[in-house]
């Protein structure tokens, strides 16, 4: 924690106030979610500058010095772009159908080049994250 998160007088004193939004996926546990914050950026009385993150009306500490997952509290957490993690939940979502209703079964027709159709493939966080994830060198 910084001594700036206990000082809310500084708050309207803001040079400037930018809005940031990051998703998060923590690589222990899986829990992934989003966050919106305000970053004011400020001035002390020696004319140096400083940022205070806010998140929900509360000074935070910045998510990208050391984010911490909200699930499990570990610190290996990715940072991506805003709406990564609702896309994903929102793939999740749509490939969670409703069972076919009773009838007769019909056998799919062969591809016409002899090639069989592959099986619906469930997605799971870490399958989505691969491409971030840094390869050993």
């Amino acid at each position: 924690m910084s001594e700036i998160e206990g000082q809310t007088a500084l708050r309207g004193a803001a040079t400037a106030v930018v809005h940031e939004s990051y998703s998060f996926a923590c690589m222990r546990c899986g829990h992934g979610w989003e966050q919106s914050y305000e970053i004011e950026h400020h001035t002390d009385a020696d004319g140096h500058e400083f940022v205070m993150y806010v998140a929900n009306g509360r000074i935070v500490p910045s998510p990208l010095s050391r984010p911490t997952c909200q699930n499990c509290d570990a610190h290996v957490v990715r940072i991506m772009r805003p709406g990564r993690v609702s896309a994903a939940r929102d793939a999740a979502h749509r490939s969670h159908r409703a069972a076919p209703q009773a009838g007769p079964v019909e056998e799919p027709e062969p591809a016409a080049d002899g090639v069989e159709p592959k099986e619906h493939h469930h997605w799971h966080l870490s399958d989505l994250l691969h491409p971030f994830q840094r390869k050993a060198s």
